[in-house]
């Protein structure tokens, strides 16, 4: 049904483009294709929806890419005249593939995900450093290293200082309002630096800043453990005494007292 529909609004668009002069206005956010997706199994092969935004993103900088390779992320390359049929395509969006055109970025494995993929993998490497990293175990051992009671102050300053500053990256990150799929968020940093993040987020096609903050989040985590690690090794050897020890000492002290009373009044007997 999904295909049927995409098919007809294609045939549309096609219909528009022939009547206005060959070339039309499209609004970014509509449909350009579907394509399964790279990374899933056999068994459960999922689609992702490409819309003209994304495709104009990969055909302009940092990436430039050129027919071969955007035809091989769309699934055309092996479809016959595949080029020259996403060419004519692109050319009735009114976006320009020039024949010959060299890519500007080097190629890695994200360039082959679409943006739909890339943030499904994000999410999936998020959920598992929240629930498989071993923080725990992780921290504690960090925490070890330095336990002796001189360095126990020393290292948890210096381990709140380092929380401070990753927290500080964090809500940078979480203001990061790089355009992804059919969206295009209102910038609110500052266009210098929100600059250079939008161009990480087009080089890994959305994968990139999730990916960080997990990342950033599994060490908070990390560094928390190591806080709770070294309170309770410091708190261990520093408490005061407990409870058994008060109840000594109040016997000795009531012991000595009454022995001081004693020879008081052995004393006194003397005396008279």
């Amino acid at each position: 049904m999904l295909c049927c529909l995409s098919t007809l609004n294609y045939i549309v668009t096609v219909l528009l483009c022939v009547f206005a002069g060959g070339t039309c206005v499209v609004n970014p956010t509509d449909l350009f294709c579907s394509v399964p997706g790279r990374l899933s199994l056999l068994s459960s092969t999922s689609k992702y929806k490409v819309t003209i935004a994304e495709v104009k993103r990969r055909l302009s900088p940092p990436e430039c890419l050129n027919a071969s390779l955007l035809g091989g992320i769309l699934r055309r390359a092996k479809s016959k005249n595949g080029g020259r049929c996403l060419r004519e395509k692109l050319d009735r969006l009114g976006l320009n593939l020039p024949a010959g055109r060299r890519k500007a970025a080097n190629v890695t494995l994200l360039t082959s995900l679409v943006e739909g993929e890339a943030l499904h993998l994000a999410r999936d490497f998020g959920y598992t450093c929240e629930t498989e990293f071993p923080s725990k175990a992780v921290g504690e051992h960090l925490a070890r290293q330095h336990s002796e009671p001189k360095e126990t102050n020393a290292r948890k300053k210096m381990v709140l200082a380092t929380k401070q500053i990753c927290k500080e990256f964090q809500d940078l990150l979480s203001q990061d309002r790089s355009p992804l799929g059919s969206s295009r968020p209102t910038p609110i940093l500052d266009l210098d630096i929100q600059r250079h993040l939008t161009h990480f987020s087009l080089i890994t096609h959305g994968f990139g800043t999730p990916a960080v903050c997990a990342a950033l989040s599994t060490f908070q985590t990390v560094l928390s453990e190591m806080l709770n690690y070294l309170d309770k090794n410091s708190s261990g050897k520093t408490s005061g005494p407990n409870e058994q020890q008060i109840n000594n000492s109040s016997e000795k002290t009531q012991l000595r007292k009454t022995a001081e009373s004693q020879n008081k009044d052995g004393k006194s007997e003397k005396t008279e």
